[in-house]
């Protein structure tokens, strides 16, 4: 992919952002040098490499979602200054 002057241009646009002439011109040769190695990259031979989300071997590390606190509402809510109707009750902030 050639990066043109309407594509730096259109990444203007897209990324509400003025850039002077100098400025889209280093812009154009480093997304050119980018591409570039990223051209580089897919020219080696990744046959039987593994995909990979992360540079060590990790795991997920989840464990089961489970409710140990069922209705607590009112312990909770005895630590309230105030409270209405199962909520807590706060001071009015907006007009």
């Amino acid at each position: 992919m050639e990066i043109t002057s309407e594509l730096t241009d259109y990444l203007q646009q897209l990324g509400r952002i003025r850039l002077t002439p100098e400025e889209a011109e280093k812009t154009k040769k480093d997304l050119s040098s980018i591409l570039g190695y990223i051209d580089m990259l897919n020219e080696l031979d990744t046959n039987g490499t593994e995909p990979m989300s992360h540079a060590f071997g990790r795991t997920n590390v989840f464990r089961e979602d489970v409710v140990t606190n069922d209705d607590m509402r009112d312990d909770i809510l005895s630590n309230a200054p105030e409270s209405k109707d199962g909520a807590f009750l706060v001071p009015k902030t907006v007009e």
